[in-house]
């Protein structure tokens, strides 16, 4: 085993397939998490995949008290990914302080510990939306840092500032903080997905849910932006190549390869897609007609972004690989095995 590596949010979308591809790099995994957003049945998909399962602690990581427990059992622990967070724009903007309790207090826990016990390297998930609304696209990593358009992207930006002056001599690990642009997919065994507790908050569970007619239709929140069909555009990455970009992170933290204490890196395609051409090739794709209805704009959101993806191609050699016709197929092959389990 090359090390031991704590996820927190290690049963959500991007944490467990993230969990896969560190298992598959040789890695030990200890998952942590509160469940709030997922199931813990997604650590038998981990293992029916890999072949290893996973130790996994229900364990909020507001839980001081219950983080330097888990801490003093499972170590060393040679490196943290944070993914653990509320993360959902729409409801930032209607429960402000659940997300800035949620998002920094989790996190400042986390990096008492670290330096407490001795960790080497941290990565941590953040967000495009910290470019706001950006001047020029694609937005690369010296793009400036906008003010937040909701209280989700304040707490990325407020996160990525405390690791930064975090980074002071003698601290035992370096970072890096990786800004996903749009997650989407599914690992392709379909034993992974994304699945959402309640009413999904992302686009493309949406639109599977709607495809399978657990939801009566779509709604696409404005047809009015400055794009080409008038709808918001967005860099929409596959969730197992935004996963093996971490395990890229950490190697490099590791092998002690950083140039810096704290890096940052883009994580997407470098294109940019409509909603509404992502429906459109949903249903080419699938050959499943999406109900879809235009509605007003929705608080928070950004009328276009995708990135330039270049630092993370020849620094970490990192590259996204997956079109977005297969990635969307994979969605779509998971929506299907959660109908034939019955859970969706």
């Amino acid at each position: 085993m090359k090390g031991k590596i704590l996820v927190t949010g290690g049963t959500g979308f991007i944490g467990s397939h993230t969990v896969v591809e560190l298992q598959n790099a040789g890695y030990e995994v200890v998952i942590v998490d509160n469940l709030s957003n997922s199931n813990a049945d997604v650590v038998d998909g981990i293992e029916r995949i890999t072949g290893i399962r996973p130790t996994f602690a229900h364990l909020d990581c507001n839980d001081m008290s219950g983080l330097k427990s888990l801490f003093e059992k499972e170590g060393p622990i040679s490196g943290v990914i944070h993914f653990a967070a509320s993360k959902a724009v729409g409801e930032s903007v209607q429960k402000p302080m659940l997300y800035y309790r949620n998002n920094l207090v989790s996190l400042l826990n986390m990096m008492d510990l670290m330096a407490e016990f001795q960790v080497k390297g941290f990565v941590f998930s953040s967000s495009c939306t910290v470019y706001g609304e950006p001047d020029v696209n694609p937005v690369d990593e010296n793009a400036p840092v906008k003010p937040a358009l909701c209280p989700y992207g304040n707490t990325k930006q407020i996160a990525e500032e405390i690791i930064q002056d975090a980074s002071v001599p003698g601290m035992p690990y370096n970072s890096i903080i990786l800004r996903y642009f749009n997650p989407i997919g599914a690992h392709p065994s379909a034993e992974i997905g994304e699945l959402p507790n309640g009413v999904p908050q992302n686009l493309l569970p949406f639109v599977t849910q709607t495809a399978m007619g657990i939801r009566s239709e779509l709604s696409v929140f404005g047809d009015d932006y400055n794009t080409p069909d008038g709808s918001c555009i967005r860099d929409y990455i596959n969730v197992v190549d935004l996963a093996k970009a971490h395990v890229k992170a950490l190697d490099r933290m590791l092998e002690g390869k950083s140039a810096e204490p704290v890096e940052i890196f883009n994580l997407g395609t470098g294109n940019g897609v409509s909603v509404l051409e992502l429906i459109r090739t949903f249903e080419k794709v699938t050959g499943v007609k999406v109900p879809y209805k235009i509605v007003g704009r929705r608080d928070g959101d950004i009328e276009k972004v995708w990135g330039a993806v270049d630092k993370a191609n020849q620094i970490l050699g990192w590259k996204a690989q997956e079109t977005l016709e297969d990635t969307l197929a994979t969605a779509w092959k998971w929506q299907l095995k959660l109908r034939e389990q019955g859970l969706m």
